[in-house]
């Protein structure tokens, strides 16, 4: 028999139970509290979501309070808000709800200069800032269209000498000028957001000059250079992270350079897949670089430049995807104004590319200067094909100073696959290289170079007799693995007096008519075959 209820005897469990949950009510809602108190509704300070009335001192109202008070979210409501520069703060996450669009206003004089730099919303000497959501900003840069190169547009998000900054979620429009730049920051974030950018010249969508960088699963579709890091000072551009990101560009995909005065250090890129932009409103490359007929292409799928001075060292992509590029692989070690500065210890592997011009890809320095310790490895390259007797014949200049771009050479080089020039230390293993059409151009040509392995290089045979691969002035080279399956009339050509020590090793020659020619500078004994 059960025992009665005895409501004297509940009392004292009653008693335990009341204050414990009176407390913790209390505690969430002190909770709560303090989050609604650390939002910042720009609404609430006056902005107005109609795309017609300037918000900018409210919009910046409330991201300065929000600072002043210890930080915290300013919320962007859904709905247009039309705003000249807003300034971020330290410990301030801007947060842009679904269905919110900053956008920028098309007078210059909403843009004043802070820092010598105008932008739609830039952070200066800040840090724990973030840019959140799944809205938009929209720098309305047709407004601003000057030509290429014009001074005094604005960005359309700029972070320059902070810290600790996180982006991510959010969409980048068209920017008057380059749209998300990083300048000598320390500590960058950058998740999930997207980039298109096509209404004016100069739309590169990120520009990392700085360090401590990580970025992910972005997907930017720009005019200009699609990923591209810049070091237009002493700052060491290094510690950078690039994973998962779709790349469209009219320019270069992933670019290091042109500003390289302080230069590019620990970097690595991997598993993006690179693609021909969405829309092409100034280039026409088909118009003006002779055999491009495609109307839409980039320049370059990976563009490593040093031409200011600076060193390039510690550099890895890997697993990279091209379709709609003219030229796979540029590398450049120049000198525009500067001391000329080095480039080494660079590996390229895993790389699947289709080239779109009579350009192949390009590793070269200038006279008295190599670039030094690369690697390329597992690279499948489809190109047009379509080179003639007499492109294997084209005399290539130096071109010391000139700005480094994969047609600075001209619109065809005098190989289908790889043109190489003074290299040190270079490997090539397993490259595939393959055609569209018939060219009577070498699969790689190679001139002033030393220290050189290629190994299990699969390459379509060129027309008229030429050779697989010519060598000019190239020493210490070891060949191996290379088992032709068609008919080669003419493997080696070599030219140069200071060609020596070439060693064929473990190759298949059978089907190999004539293995190797040479010039009359060339020794008897330049070359052996085990």
């Amino acid at each position: 028999m059960s025992k009665p209820f005895n409501q004297n005897e509940a009392r004292p469990v009653l008693r335990n139970i009341v204050p414990q949950t009176f407390w913790l009510m209390i505690f969430w809602i002190l909770v709560f509290q303090n989050t609604y108190a650390s939002d910042y509704n720009i609404k609430n300070y006056g902005a107005v979501p109609d795309g017609k009335t300037i918000g900018t001192a409210f919009i910046q109202k409330a991201i300065d309070d929000c600072s002043i008070n210890g930080g915290g979210r300013v919320l962007v409501p859904a709905g247009i808000y039309l705003t000249g520069s807003i300034r971020l703060k330290s410990n301030v996450e801007l947060h842009l709800e679904t269905g919110a669009t900053i956008i920028g206003s098309t007078q210059h004089t909403d843009y004043p200069a802070i820092g010598g730099e105008r932008g739609l919303i830039f952070g200066i000497n800040i840090e724990n800032v973030s840019i959140t959501g799944f809205g938009e900003i929209n720098g309305n840069g047709k407004a601003f269209f000057k030509g290429d190169n014009a001074p005094d547009r604005p960005f359309l998000v700029m972070f320059k000498n902070s810290r600790k900054i996180n982006v991510s979620g959010i969409t980048l429009k068209n920017s008057a000028f380059w749209t998300f730049h990083l300048s000598h920051n320390d500590g960058v974030i950058v998740n999930g957001i997207r980039i298109y950018s096509h209404v004016n010249y100069n739309n590169d969508g990120i520009d990392i000059d700085s360090k401590n960088v990580v970025i992910s699963n972005c997907i930017i579709d720009t005019d200009d250079d699609a990923l591209c890091f810049k070091s237009d000072s002493a700052f060491l551009c290094e510690n950078v992270v690039v994973s998962n990101c779709r790349l469209a560009s009219n320019c270069n995909f992933i670019k290091m350079g042109t500003a390289s005065v302080g230069g590019f250090k620990n970097i690595s890129i991997s598993n993006c897949a690179l693609s021909k932009a969405s829309e092409s409103n100034f280039r026409f490359w088909n118009k003006n670089v002779p055999g491009v007929t495609d109307s839409i292409t980039g320049i370059a799928g990976i563009a490593l430049e040093i031409v200011d001075g600076g060193d390039m060292d510690k550099i890895n992509i890997s697993n990279i995807t091209m379709e709609g590029v003219q030229t796979p692989i540029f590398i450049r070690l120049g000198s525009r104004n500067n001391p000329t500065g080095s480039l080494k210890n660079v590996m390229i592997s895993n790389i699947t590319a289709k080239s779109y011009s009579h350009i192949p890809s390009i590793v070269t320095a200038i006279p008295g200067f190599y670039i030094e310790n690369v690697v390329l490895k597992n690279i499948l390259i489809d190109s047009k094909g379509g080179g003639t007797v007499g492109d294997v014949h084209i005399i290539i200049p130096e071109k010391e100073k000139e700005y480094p771009e994969n047609r600075m050479f001209g619109s065809s080089i005098p190989a289908y696959g790889l043109f190489v020039r003074h290299v040190k230390n270079l490997t090539i293993d397993n490259l595939q290289l393959n055609l569209f059409a018939p060219d009577a151009r070498p699969a790689l040509y190679i001139e002033d170079g030393e220290e050189i392995k290629i190994n299990n290089l699969r390459a379509a045979v060129p027309v008229n007799n030429q050779p697989v691969i010519w060598l000019n002035q190239v020493e210490n080279l070891l060949l191996s693995g290379y088992s032709p399956n068609q008919n080669v009339p003419l493997f080696l050509s070599l030219q140069g007096s200071h060609t020596h020590n070439i060693l064929l090793s473990n190759n298949n020659l059978e089907n190999i008519k004539t293995v190797w020619i040479k010039n009359a500078t060339v020794k008897s004994d330049a070359l052996k075959i085990k």
